[in-house]
């Protein structure tokens, strides 16, 4: 049928967790030698069923739009074998016109619109949570995250055209993977606010089924052939493999929004139960590389890096250096104009002043918010956006 028109203080005891979180931005984090790099592939999988990876940290940082080859992949089975001609998008639940639509119909009916847009992992940064003290689940550094050109169908156009019945407020989205879970089947799940699916601008849709990245159709491990994206929200809302929507008038009862994603920081029934889904991703930056160089007159310290703004449509202002433990902050320079919802490249060039020794950087937004010294230890290690800091020994270099 076609569709008609309190966070605890983390690292309270600091010194506890500052060598195992310079030696992790060093590199050294041992649950990252044990990942493996695919046959050309140019990521390191942390699983390989399913497929969890991220790339090098100095590849991630070369370009601004990040190649497939080393965008990050995160994924709970295994992804679905699935034939885009036989492939149909069920549209159900508080809207006026239900039914189902093929990728062909979808693509003809709508115009499409290309928008360049970052996504990135709750979870990313979650081994600096398990340097204090340990959290399951993957074990990433600080490169899942990656920033792409999606092209697909603003989600906002489809709603308005099968009629979304007043007391609607949540728009849920379900996979076509299978996943194992507790003795079941399931797919995954994300659900958001349905003011967030209509907040359109002219540059950003609040989210978009997305068909090809980078100008090209999705891969598999993207989603194929259909995903959300949904700018400025954690990557677990911008569902892969996408083969309903509901529109409803509360949150999806998936085990993703219900029981995962969620910033808990007891392992208590009640403390599960009143945490909200995880929606807005934060601020958050990585330092990739630091080199040195020679001038005539002196040794200079080359740092670069990129910088994410927080997911509530504001810019980045700056980033900020210290390699005198945050006593004093240099500012770097930005590749390019920061713009909402799109990471920013970064470099910096600072006089040596000792041949080892810690580099901080952090983030600051156009409402003048900074990044924290310190953030809190939580169940599931999500939303780790600390200073991010590096050990360096320019010897080594």
């Amino acid at each position: 049928m076609q569709i008609q028109p309190n966070r605890r203080q983390f690292l309270r005891t600091a010194g506890q967790g500052f060598l195992a979180a310079a030696a992790i931005g060093n590199g050294l984090c041992p649950t990252w030698a044990d990942s493996k790099e695919s046959a050309g592939g140019g990521l390191i999988y942390h699983t390989e069923v399913p497929p969890n990876a991220e790339p090098p940290i100095e590849e991630l940082v070369k370009t601004w739009i990040t190649p497939e080859k080393f965008f990050y992949v995160r994924s709970h089975a295994a992804s679905p074998q699935i034939d885009a001609d036989q492939f149909r998008l069920k549209i159900e639940g508080m809207v006026n016109h239900p039914g189902e639509i093929s990728l062909k119909e979808l693509m003809d009916k709508y115009p499409s619109k290309t928008v360049i847009a970052s996504m990135t992992c709750a979870g990313n940064r979650r081994n600096e949570h398990s340097a204090v003290r340990a959290v399951d689940g993957v074990q990433w550094q600080s490169q899942a995250i990656g920033n792409a050109s999606w092209t697909g169908i603003p989600l906002s156009e489809v709603l308005k055209a099968v009629g979304v019945q007043p007391d609607a407020k949540h728009v849920w989205f379900e996979g076509l993977d299978e996943i194992k879970k507790k003795g079941k089947t399931i797919g995954f799940g994300g659900s958001i606010p349905l003011s967030k699916a209509m907040d359109d601008t002219e540059a950003m849709p609040g989210a978009l089924l997305t068909h090809k990245m980078n100008g090209l159709p999705l891969t598999p491990d993207h989603g194929y052939p259909l995903r959300t994206v949904v700018p400025g929200y954690i990557g677990a809302r911008s569902v892969k493999w996408l083969g309903k929507i509901v529109v409803s008038n509360r949150t999806m009862p998936n085990h993703y929004v219900q029981d995962a994603y969620k910033l808990v920081e007891e392992n208590t029934p009640t403390a599960w139960a009143e945490a909200g889904p995880l929606y807005r991703y934060p601020m958050n930056c990585g330092i990739a590389r630091i080199a040195s160089r020679s001038t005539d007159t002196q040794e200079l310290m080359e740092v670069t890096g990129y910088a994410l703004p927080p997911g509530n449509g504001r810019t980045l202002k700056r980033v900020e250096v210290s390699v005198n433990g945050g006593r004093s902050w240099q500012v770097a320079k930005f590749e390019r104009e920061p713009d909402p919802y799109v990471w920013s490249l970064w470099k910096l060039e600072i006089p040596v002043r000792s041949i080892r020794g810690i580099v901080y950087a952090r983030a600051v937004d156009s409402a003048g918010e900074a990044m924290p010294e310190r953030v809190d230890w939580n169940m599931k290690g999500y939303m780790f956006n600390s200073w991010y800091r590096k050990a360096y020994n320019l010897r080594s270099l």
